[in-house]
């Protein structure tokens, strides 16, 4: 009984993971070019009041992204994406130390600077989960201090550009969202 209710809980964990990322693709095609030019700049993610103390941290958004701001124990602030792998939780529940901030739930740590994964899964239920993917960092941003805000560099257009792929607008009685017919 323990074994079959162990089973299913693994199984609707690994239900809801993420689906492993495709190698790189790109082509010169203009069917597959992104509709918006990348844009890099820094955006307002937070108050400097808001910070969380040394040794943790917080979540923000800026450009629409969901960005982790970890605080160090000297005190310097660094920006990573805040979904955590392998199940997308979020990474600003972790605790930092050092170098390093690391996941609550699986135990996977993450290095602030470069979001390289330094142990992956490795408590518990991590380790039987750890071993169903491939260890994949997060992505770190750019942070500065500018007047009484925390700024991430990020691209303004990243979620312009994932959003570009789906439908916009009422359907009509045919199913097509621009009025036209088939």
């Amino acid at each position: 009984m323990k074994t079959a209710v162990f089973a299913s809980l693994v199984a609707g964990i690994a239900a809801f993971a993420p689906a492993p990322i495709p190698k790189a693709f790109v082509s010169d095609s203009s069917l597959n070019m992104a509709k918006f030019k990348s844009a890099l700049k820094y955006v307002d993610a937070l108050e400097v009041k808001d910070l969380p103390k040394p040794g943790s941290a917080t979540s923000a958004v800026a450009g629409g992204l969901a960005i982790c701001i970890a605080v160090d124990q000297g005190g310097k602030i660094f920006a990573l994406g805040d979904k955590c792998p392998p199940v997308s939780q979020p990474l600003s529940f972790g605790k930092v130390s050092g170098n390093v901030i690391e996941d609550p739930v699986l135990g996977t740590s993450f290095n602030l600077k470069t979001g390289v994964v330094e142990k992956w899964c490795p408590s518990g239920i991590g380790k039987l989960l750890g071993g169903l993917f491939e260890p994949v960092g997060v992505p770190v941003f750019p942070v500065k201090q500018s007047g009484g805000k925390i700024q991430v560099q990020v691209d303004v257009n990243a979620k312009a550009n994932f959003e570009a792929n789906y439908w916009a607008g009422i359907l009509d009685a045919q199913g097509k969202s621009n009025g036209k017919y088939y």
